[in-house]
């Protein structure tokens, strides 16, 4: 009777050591280092958000008025007071909310679209190699590396009427007929923010899709190219399918910081001097708490905001998943 050899994971499996029980034993105490280690950085995040957040919760459900600032346990409680004035679409408070919500809404679409149009067209010009194309990517990239409040005010600037670059371009080069117009007042006062947004926000979107297109197998376009495809035929079958994870977050992110967008229209018109035609609705819920001193309403304006930006959120991602999941 022939003896049986063992096999090659056999014979490893029998010849590895086997650790005594003690040894064993020390292996399996979790160490609680790392939890220790979090401790601040949950804390901070504790004070730094959710503190402020459940404050302002709070608020909306009081009367905080300047008469209660300073003591603001005396603040009569109202429940869904606050919540129903903002909410009443046929009284003043509703009705200008309601307005700057549209507003805001527009604004969003126009800025998101234009700023992923112009970051893609970048990106794909840039994605092949040419002389130069390094220094195209480093000014490309100047708007989202100049500071918030400086470029702002550099727009700020360029868009007054007699001395600003803008009119002195159209009209004093160029030789546009008509009168310099006003574009920090009336009607051309939400342009304004639109241009100084997608300047401020396309590049953002620039870098995402340019980082992006780096994945993207270069042989797909040769393939393509020895097929006869096009370059539009290659940018609509090739380009746009394989960035569709990156633009799944890259809309997703612009749209949350346009819709939130308050320094662009508290720098560009002041404090008080805002026109109807560029009362975003971050801006809308600023000058409601801090000039009326009315922070209920304020607070409630900002927690309905909140619901709509979750609510937004939350189906965006169910939309994109489920759309993934049949592709």
């Amino acid at each position: 009777m022939s003896a049986t050899v063992p096999t090659v994971p056999e014979r490893v499996a029998r010849d590895a050591p086997v650790d005594p029980p003690g040894r064993r034993a020390r292996r399996r105490p979790r160490s609680w280092l790392p939890y220790v280690l979090l401790i601040p950085a949950v804390l901070f995040e504790l004070l730094v958000h959710l503190i402020p957040m459940i404050t302002g919760v709070w608020i909306s459900f009081i009367k905080l008025t300047q008469q209660y600032l300073r003591n603001w346990s005396e603040a009569p409680f109202l429940g869904l007071g606050n919540y129903q004035v903002s909410l009443d679409f046929h009284g003043a408070v509703g009705k200008s909310l309601l307005n700057s919500f549209l507003l805001t809404c527009g604004f969003t679409v126009l800025v998101v679209g234009f700023a992923w149009m112009l970051g893609m067209a970048a990106a794909v010009a840039l994605q092949r190699r040419f002389f130069g194309r390094g220094l195209f990517r480093t000014l490309f990239l100047v708007p989202y590396a100049i500071p918030v409040y400086a470029g702002i005010i550099a727009w700020k600037f360029m868009l007054q009427k007699d001395t600003g670059a803008l009119n002195h371009l159209l009209f004093d080069n160029l030789g546009l007929p008509g009168d310099k117009p006003f574009w920090l007042i009336g009607d051309n006062a939400f342009w304004s923010l639109v241009i100084v947004a997608v300047w401020r926000l396309w590049p953002f979107a620039f870098l995402m899709l340019m980082a992006g297109l780096q994945s993207v197998p270069e042989e797909l376009y040769e393939a393509s190219a020895v097929d006869g495809a096009k370059p539009f035929r290659q940018w609509r079958s090739i380009t746009v399918p394989m960035l569709r994870p990156v633009n799944m977050v890259l809309v997703l992110v612009m749209f949350l910081w346009t819709f939130n967008d308050f320094n662009t229209p508290f720098v560009l018109f002041g404090k008080t001097a805002q026109p109807p035609a560029g009362d975003l609705i971050s801006f809308h819920i600023y000058n409601a708490s801090f000039l009326t001193f009315n922070f209920g309403y304020g607070s409630a304006m900002s927690v309905l905001l909140l619901i709509f930006l979750l609510i937004v959120t939350i189906g965006y991602l169910m939309f994109v998943n489920r759309r993934s999941k049949r592709a």
